[in-house]
């Protein structure tokens, strides 16, 4: 099979060109339409968008013109990994060739197996470098909710006044969550105060407080994209775990999410047994596993 490679700059173009194609399987498309849909509304409402690395979204399409691939590279963290999604393996191929030509430096790929581990192998052979696997994650869909036992307390959403400890608790998630899964690479979380406050007034953080109305968990989550939402990041400092809060607090999220007609999803990392054990228990069922790649 032969394809053709479209590099485009601006995401709403590219989701006029592949819109039927993610609109197949929203579910495993939910970061490219999350992504394209935020940066489309950002571009609208003025919003600077980074630009000290390449920036791009790529239709994939066959020898008859069918879209069979889209990806895109839109990570604000380093080494600004290209996200893909399922592709015919002859598609991965010719992708990490197109990089490489294009002189873009790739320190690692994201997204959907196989096609990440071929691109990423791929280019580390033209390259002369090797690849290693970072994270292994787990997408999982909400099937029916299962109520858990409530702690004491109740979901608050948050406010401006919370934005400092959302931030904070935000980067703290990208540490915690790799340490406690063992990983020598962090998870990558990235936002600046700009971006939280933004998430903050869009409704999509919130905090478990206790009795006292002290805030003792987070939870995050994104705007429906294709009638998809997706729960993260879930975030309870040591002090608090083992209370119940993060299965409370995604239980009832995901319940206003799902009432509202969303198709509600999340990530694991599969080397994190205590979160999955979590999710499932709430009645997440998994749908793909997926692969965060370094090349070095």
């Amino acid at each position: 099979m032969s394809c053709t490679l479209h590099f485009v700059d601006d995401p709403a173009a590219f989701l006029d060109a592949v819109r039927d194609h993610l609109a197949a399987d929203p579910v495993q498309g939910t970061v490219v339409t999350t992504w394209a849909e935020r940066s489309v509304r950002e571009a609208k409402d003025g919003v600077d968008q980074p630009g000290e690395f390449p920036r791009w979204w790529l239709v994939v399409r066959d020898d008859a013109g069918e879209v069979v691939g889209t990806g895109m590279r839109t990570a604000p963290f380093e080494p600004h990994p290209p996200y893909l999604l399922a592709m015919p393996e002859e598609a991965a191929v010719a992708v990490a060739g197109a990089l490489h030509e294009r002189g873009e430096e790739l320190g690692g790929v994201n997204g959907a197996l196989p096609a990440v581990r071929v691109v990423a192998e791929e280019y580390a052979r033209l390259a002369g470098r090797t690849v290693r696997v970072a994270e292994e994650t787990r997408l999982f869909e909400l099937g029916n909710l299962v109520e858990p036992e409530l702690p004491d307390g109740q979901l608050r959403m948050a406010t401006a006044d919370d934005l400092d400890l959302a931030l904070a608790w935000y980067r703290s998630f990208g540490r915690e969550a790799a340490e406690q899964a063992g990983h020598e690479d962090e998870h990558a979380v990235f936002e600046d105060e700009t971006g939280m406050l933004r998430r903050i007034e869009e409704g999509r953080v919130w905090f478990w407080v206790d009795q006292r109305g002290e805030r003792v968990h987070l939870t995050g989550h994104n705007l429906p994209s294709f009638g998809v939402a997706r729960i993260g990041p879930v975030f309870t400092p040591r002090e608090h775990r083992g209370c119940g809060y993060a299965s409370a607090a995604v239980a009832e999220i995901s319940r206003m999410l799902s009432d509202a007609g969303s198709r509600v999803t999340l990530f694991t990392d599969q080397a994190n047994p205590t979160s999955n054990a979590i999710y499932q228990r709430l009645g997440f069922r998994a749908v793909a596993d997926q692969a965060n790649l370094v090349i070095e």
